[in-house]
């Protein structure tokens, strides 16, 4: 590289998160690519950023979250959820089908990505809902432009999008080649465990929805998997037993947990938090919220992902079970994160991992994931010293609350860089949305 190099931006001063790890270096940034990895104090820039005490990742991703729009704009819509997910350091997202209408036409895909041109702060793509009516149009159907992937949901869902059964378990994942996310719980067992629910007590839904039937739909989607000869993607994993056989079976599996299964124990999450604390899987017990990070010692989860799925404050406030499963989580996926490196729990290399390199490794995302030259220039700055606290003032889902308010952290996202442009910086949010539709390998053909 000359020593005369010119560039649009350089982020100067920060520690930078680099493929092989924390380097005390600079960014020169032209046209929203990374142009170079420069040596302190080279080149000239048109905008120089001194990001001084701070720590430069690769831009975080969130591969999982519900934004509820179409249909119930009431808890969430795409322009909110994604604002939150820039406040909290979030610069790319999967979103989920489970919307009115579901998102499992080819309308429907192209609705979404419609919807979300100018309204949505961060990269994103969207999931195909699989039905057992669209099974045999899968390998068409996940090449859409703007769609991550297929997800299924063998439990925990209604109309069309639940395949509870095998036999349509298997039509879904013999058609198309792109990894298949899972929603492991069987609904048989669950259906036929309807009386273990306690009315009036949420510390009766992890006994309802028991470790049995997150292990037993697991296994019955690995055997799937396997006759189909399919990749799939096992969804927020809550059971070290689930963990300890997959372990087995990484050939063909990939694995998110989730920063609520890795923070609350049940024994505390529901006396103090009631029905916030219900979701789908359940928050389960200290001895499985141990037991995920023994796992995560062991190097089995792939991906986080934070399930982020709002609900108002008065639909939670029904009886139990009259209440809706599923908690927000895409503002505080990236603080909780940092906050358990500060705590030991976890390193910082193994979260970049977790959320950057990770989901570009599994699903093929183009120009994202590390810090590189010829890569988007998608940062997450973080400071990793900062103490402070979650407030609902800080809170842009539309639901409103948070089941982490009051929390003290160590670790906060000061800015969310996507593609060069400052999208979040200290709290205050760029004047207009950017984001775009996410790019894969396994369809670049297609463009």
């Amino acid at each position: 590289m000359e020593n005369a190099a010119t560039f649009d931006q350089i982020w100067a001063n920060g520690t930078v998160w680099l493929p092989d790890g924390p380097t005390d270096c600079d960014i020169g940034v032209t046209a929203g690519k990374i142009a170079a990895i420069l040596p302190r104090g080279q080149g000239s820039a048109g905008e120089t950023r001194d990001c001084t005490g701070l720590t430069i990742l690769p831009g975080l991703i969130d591969t999982q979250v519900h934004f509820r729009e179409p249909g119930l704009e009431h808890k969430e819509d795409l322009e909110s959820g994604s604002r939150a997910a820039v406040l909290g350091g979030v610069t790319a997202l999967f979103e989920m089908p489970n919307t009115k209408p579901l998102t499992d036409t080819a309308e429907a895909m192209a609705d979404k990505v419609a919807r979300a041109k100018g309204r949505m702060w961060t990269d994103h793509a969207f999931y195909f809902g699989a039905t057992a009516q669209n099974a045999e149009h899968m390998a068409e159907l996940e090449r859409l432009p703007g769609c991550c992937g297929v997800k299924i949901f063998m439990g925990a869902s209604t109309g069309d999008l639940l395949i509870p059964d095998d036999e349509n378990l298997f039509r879904v994942l013999k058609h198309g080649v792109r990894r298949v996310a899972i929603h492991c719980e069987d609904e048989y067992r669950m259906q036929a465990r309807l009386g273990e629910r306690i009315a009036g007590d949420p510390s009766s839904h992890p006994v309802w929805r028991d470790d049995d039937s997150a292990l037993l739909a697991t296994k019955r989607a690995i055997k799937a998997a396997r006759n189909a000869k399919r990749r799939v993607h096992i969804l927020h994993v809550t059971t070290p037993q689930e963990l300890e056989f997959l372990s087995a079976h990484k050939d063909i599996a990939s694995v998110e947990v989730t920063p609520q299964h890795l923070t609350l124990a049940g024994e505390d999450a529901y006396p103090r938090l009631g029905t916030h604390a219900q979701m789908n899987p359940p928050i389960r017990s200290a001895w499985h919220r141990d037991g995920l990070w023994h796992w995560m010692g062991q190097g089995v989860p792939d991906v986080l992902g934070s399930d982020h799925a709002p609900h108002t404050l008065a639909e939670k406030a029904k009886d139990y079970p009259n209440t809706p499963s599923g908690m927000p989580g895409v503002q505080t996926i990236v603080p909780l994160m940092l906050n358990h490196v500060a705590q030991g729990r976890l390193t910082l290399a193994r979260l970049v991992d977790l959320m950057a390199s990770g989901p570009q490794r599994l699903f093929g995302l183009v120009n994202k994931g590390r810090i590189a030259a010829g890569y988007d220039a998608d940062f997450t700055i973080v400071d990793l010293k900062a103490r402070w606290t979650i407030e609902d003032s800080w809170l842009a889902s539309r639901c409103g609350w948070s089941p982490f308010t009051g929390m003290q952290i160590t670790g906060r996202p000061v800015g969310t860089i996507l593609r060069g442009a400052t999208v979040m910086w200290e709290n205050e949010l760029a004047p207009a949305p950017t984001g775009v539709p996410l790019l894969f390998e396994e369809t670049l053909r297609d463009r």
